[in-house]
């Protein structure tokens, strides 16, 4: 029997989080809290399981916010420090279950060893240091974990090929900015798509909303969410106003 999953929207800003430092727009002053958003993450629970995808710099206040208590594992898409920077705070699992599973590629682990190089020593090792179980993937495997199938899909964030994943029928795909069609076949009949939608203009390396919206309507989920989102998007209540009927904001604290 499939498992019924849970989403917990840890986080839906971009990489300076919103309100950025010393911001002065509009949406930097919002007294919404749907307009204060720490770096983009989720948390996939079912039964006593919870899975996080991506660990950014808020992981810490993320975990302490959900009341998290354990988890089971963390999924990295790629090695970009709003998505890496709590790696250090994953000991304080570690204390408790000792090597915390994480799932990545080879080029986010080797940009791990050279960042966190003292979580990955064999001899003379700081005692509070973290102590991680790396399992190395790819685009090209399927993962069971827990029960749940997990089929890890490449994107590419501008020139940067990284990974997004697809748990049962929901995916998760953030930071994207293209997708191959033979990638895009891993998107059949979802009920939740969670994409990127950083803002109203055009960016390099990241889907805008229009972007966003194409991709929703080419890959027909039931229902989508947006994530990874700039103040510059625009103030929460007025831009879902503006989007289909299917097609939300995703907002921190959100849980589905």
């Amino acid at each position: 029997m499939k498992k019924q999953l849970k989403i917990t929207f840890l986080g839906t800003g971009t990489s300076t989080g919103v309100p950025v430092i010393g911001s002065t727009h509009p949406v930097a002053k919002s007294k919404d809290p749907r307009d204060k958003r720490l770096r983009s993450s989720i948390m996939i629970s079912w039964d006593d399981v919870n899975y996080i995808i991506d660990c950014g710099p808020d992981f810490r206040y993320q975990m302490l916010r959900e009341n998290v208590q354990a988890i089971n594992g963390i999924l990295f898409t790629h090695e970009h420090a709003d998505h890496v920077a709590g790696f250090e705070d994953i000991r304080a699992f570690s204390f408790k279950m000792g090597e915390v599973p994480i799932y990545l590629t080879n080029k986010v682990l080797e940009d791990l060893k050279k960042r966190y190089n003292y979580v990955f020593k064999t001899e003379n090792r700081y005692p509070s240091a973290p102590k991680v179980k790396p399992i190395v993937i790819s685009h090209n495997q399927t993962l069971n974990l827990e029960g749940v199938e997990v089929i890890p899909i490449e994107v590419m964030h501008g020139n940067l090929p990284i990974l997004g994943y697809r748990f049962n029928d929901i995916a998760y795909l953030t930071d994207i900015k293209s997708i191959s069609e033979e990638e895009k076949k891993k998107l059949k009949n979802l009920e939740t798509l969670i994409v990127t939608g950083l803002r109203k203009e055009i960016h390099p390396t990241h889907f805008n909303l229009d972007e966003a919206l194409v991709f929703i309507e080419k890959i027909k989920p039931k229902r989508a969410y947006l994530t990874h989102i700039s103040e510059l998007l625009g103030f929460h209540c007025e831009v879902e106003k503006e989007l289909p009927k299917n097609v939300f904001l995703a907002y921190d604290g959100l849980v589905l």
